[in-house]
């Protein structure tokens, strides 16, 4: 060993860093023939290095400018009734900042489409959107598709005609725990970086209040300015869209997490036919399995999604899913709660099936289910709501099951606000998108029906509640 040792370290090799290597090989010594490891049998085998890997990736990492004009709000002075009433909106002084932020982005394909994350390209004004490529051309970009969510935005860069560098997807299903892997950003701006590591964790949830975002976790070093970068395995594939870290500083702490390749290939894919992305309803309510509901259903182990509503007119209850089922498995792939398995129905895509591993009274049981989109509000559902009342300027709809997975409504009856036109009295009221109307004066809104005939004619006082989330917001104004 002493000999193998002094010998590698005429290479420049840490002779402590070669022994211990040395004798983890030796301790593989008693391991199966194919699980073993010996040690380079020439000086070439010594310079294995991860720069095929990087030159192949490297020319569609991009950085991405965002510089945008926001304007400040305003004095609450001039918001007063009174002062307006005398002088109105037109002498409201605005004053303008510029903001500027730094990503990353990777580019999937030849035309230029970029993937980034939603929150690198966020701006409260006006954007302009420059990216840098690695031989430091730079364009000008649009925003053509960004879901919150998720997290993920998609740009266009400006270019007609151009044949740009691009990565291909690698399945992000198919890789495992302990896979190497290379993430490539600009973080702090420094210039363009590579670290490597390992996926240490697949589907991991729980990171945000999101039910749309699973990720994958990894210990390559992921900084800020990293976000909308590259996570690529060992054949230079896209593997994921980093997004965020685990840190008490700012700094890498060695958790990082990404955006699972074959989720952004969704949002590339509804770009490039120019079809909405749509995720499969499942016409169930789930909950993640806790220590207190396994014991309770005398669960083996504390994993899973406990079904504990059924839509009668879904497609969970045409395959025969029941109340107090839970979902361990999908596609032949273990989910670990919830979220996990509505990633794994999203990921199979509308007009598939899919193949749930289901526990009912302590035995296991396999159903087939149909992944459709899930109904819309019809036109007779919607309405817009004008007038004298403090309703004025916002859209209206009953809800129906795709509102309920677009704004992640708690309820699946009732009355929810769509849109608010700007500037409106519901608008200055703030009134939001996906508040719920639960009553005006003293009627309680079931239907848009009531809620028109609720806000038809003249107060004294206007009443209303609002539902946002868990809470109940109450306005109470004069006629």
């Amino acid at each position: 060993m002493k000999s193998h040792v002094q010998r590698l370290a005429r290479f420049g090799f840490n002779p402590v860093c070669v022994a211990l290597v040395i004798l983890a090989l030796a301790m593989g010594a008693g391991l199966p023939a194919d699980a073993q490891r010996t040690v380079p049998p020439s000086e070439v085998a010594l310079q294995y290095s991860f720069a095929p890997v990087v030159r192949k990736a490297t020319p569609a990492v991009v950085n991405v400018y965002v510089e945008s004009t926001s304007r400040l709000v305003r004095s609450p002075l001039f918001s007063d009734p009174f002062f307006r009433k005398f002088f109105g909106r037109q002498f409201a002084p605005r004053r303008e900042r510029r903001q500027n932020s730094l990503g990353s982005g990777v580019i999937v394909n030849e035309s230029g489409l970029i993937v980034t994350n939603a929150h690198v390209i966020k701006s409260t004004g006006e954007a302009d959107i420059r990216v840098v490529l690695s031989d430091r051309r730079e364009f000008k970009a649009d925003v053509v598709q960004q879901d919150e969510k998720t997290d993920i935005a998609i740009l266009q860069i400006r270019a007609t005609g151009t044949k740009f560098p691009f990565v291909n997807f690698a399945d992000s299903d198919a890789v495992e725990v302990g896979d190497l892997v290379l993430a490539i950003g600009n973080p702090f701006g420094v210039g363009r970086t590579v670290t490597s590591g390992i996926i240490s964790a697949l589907a991991r949830t729980g990171l945000s209040r999101s039910d749309a975002q699973v990720f994958i976790q990894t210990d390559a070093a992921i900084n800020p300015g990293n976000s909308g970068g590259a996570l690529v395995d060992m054949d230079g594939r896209l593997v994921g869209i980093n997004t965020a870290i685990f840190s008490k500083s700012g700094g890498s702490l060695g958790i990082g997490f990404a955006i699972p390749a074959n989720l952004v290939r969704l949002y590339v894919n509804s770009v490039v036919t120019g079809r909405q992305v749509e995720r499969p309803w499942l016409g169930a309510r789930l909950e993640t399995v806790n220590r207190e509901i396994a014991q309770k259903l005398g669960l083996a182990r504390v994993a899973g999604a406990l079904v504990v509503q059924v839509n009668d007119r879904g497609p969970a209850a045409r395959a025969g899913i029941r109340p107090g089922d839970v979902i361990v498995v999908v596609d032949g792939r273990p989910v670990e709660d919830a979220r996990a398995a509505l990633y794994r129905l999203t990921t199979r895509g509308v007009g598939n099936a899919s193949v749930l591993g289901l526990l009912r009274s302590g035995r296991r049981r396999e159903v087939e289910l149909a992944l459709i989109p899930a109904p819309g509000p019809s036109a007779d559902d919607i309405r817009l709501l004008q007038g004298r009342h403090p309703l004025h300027g916002t859209k209206v709809s009953n809800i129906r099951p795709r509102l309920v997975e677009e704004l992640d409504l708690e309820l699946s009856e009732g009355v929810v606000v769509i849109d608010v036109a700007y500037a409106s009295t519901a608008a200055e009221l703030g009134f939001r998108r996906g508040d719920i109307i639960v009553q005006v004066g003293r009627v309680e809104i079931d239907h848009v029906r009531q809620l028109e005939r609720a806000v038809s004619g003249r107060r004294q006082v206007w009443f209303v509640a609002v539902r946002r989330g868990s809470q109940i917001l109450r306005l109470e104004m004069p006629g």
